[in-house]
């Protein structure tokens, strides 16, 4: 669940839509009952409900075949866009953003219900308190739209004057936070910060909604909506599978990481952040108040799909600052999730 995915969630979808050519996938011209699933990264817990699964034989019990796109620098969304993938993990940030330049997707169930992500310091820096601190201090990060934007609003609403240094580090900004390079980054809680806690370097948060941020469904699953309109049923059964296995995963929290172990032993090897991350995720993000996985609600992604388009995040397929606010219920749908 590295920062890494959200990273490449938020690049430009002009830029990528060059790449979508070269993409490996093949168009799909059966009959609906293999479908393409796209990764946002290399297997880590936001994938544990797919892995899933397809170890309990879900897909195979709604006569699907599932054939998984592994991450190569092409974001899922510009491949759903593109017509070579059919069902993809994205972000509420990054779905709103490529559905706002144009691109054919539809968010169809969400993974989280809430933020997976804050503000991070060192737990032992005691000069930061709250987030009118972090004014004239250095952070680092990873350069997406909805960075700078977002840290100003939470500092300024504790009261501070939301000016500070930035610089752009990718994954080594956690690396610069721990040896005092900088004092604040954006981990995920679920993974970095689990990370941190194992290594004696921990950290102490700032949750957005605190500071007067919405709600955000962070990891979410989208589809090609020329794919899904093509293929009703089909679509149906798979993202009902899915939502199953990610139930299952939210019930079963270390049976789960288990299978998401055993179905990449070369690539996850700590297995004690597998389980203490998926335990964490089980417990306080997948599941909406009535207990159910996958849902979601027009006022929450409105919410924050607001925020984006507040400040001038959103963009036309020319570039151009959305004008109009949209009709974000356009922008989601639960109509193929189980009653």
């Amino acid at each position: 669940m590295s920062r890494t995915i959200r990273t490449v969630a938020l690049i430009g979808l002009a830029t990528l839509l060059l790449s979508a050519c070269a993409a490996p996938a093949e168009e799909n011209d059966g009959d609906g009952s293999t479908v393409r699933f796209a990764l946002d990264w290399t297997p880590n817990t936001n994938h544990t409900g797919f892995y899933v699964a397809q170890e309990k034989g879900y897909f195979a019990d709604a006569g699907l075949t599932v054939e998984t796109i592994d991450y190569n620098n092409v974001l899922p969304d510009t491949l759903l866009d593109a017509g070579h993938a059919d069902f993809g993990v994205s972000f509420h940030d990054a779905s709103t953003l490529a559905q706002a330049s144009g691109a054919r997707v539809v968010t169809v169930m969400a993974v989280l219900q809430n933020w997976a992500s804050a503000i991070g310091i060192a737990a032992n820096n005691t000069s930061i308190t709250r987030p009118a601190d972090l004014d004239g201090t250095t952070y680092a990060g990873f350069g997406e739209p909805a960075e700078i934007p977002l840290l100003t609003q939470v500092i300024k609403n504790d009261g501070g004057t939301g000016e500070f240094d930035s610089v752009v580090l990718g994954t080594q900004s956690y690396e610069a936070l721990y040896s005092g390079d900088a004092d604040f980054v954006i981990p995920f809680f679920t993974w970095e910060g689990v990370e941190a806690e194992r290594r004696g370097t921990p950290m102490t948060y700032f949750r957005f909604t605190d500071y007067g941020v919405p709600s955000a469904y962070s990891v979410v699953i989208n589809a090609s909506r020329d794919w899904a309109d093509a293929h009703p049923a089909e679509s149906a059964a798979f993202v009902q599978a899915l939502q199953k296995g990610y139930q299952y995963a939210a019930e079963h929290p270390d049976e789960a990481a288990d299978i998401l172990l055993e179905a990449n032993p070369d690539l996850l090897t700590d297995e004690k952040i597998v389980h203490e991350s998926q335990r964490l995720l089980s417990s306080t993000l997948m599941m909406d108040a009535q207990g159910t996985v996958g849902t979601l609600e027009s006022e929450r992604w409105a919410g924050y799909a607001n925020f984006l388009f507040d400040n001038k995040l959103l963009s036309d397929a020319d570039g151009n600052p959305l004008a109009e606010r949209p009709d974000w219920d356009t922008y989601f749908t639960n109509k193929y999730l189980a009653d």
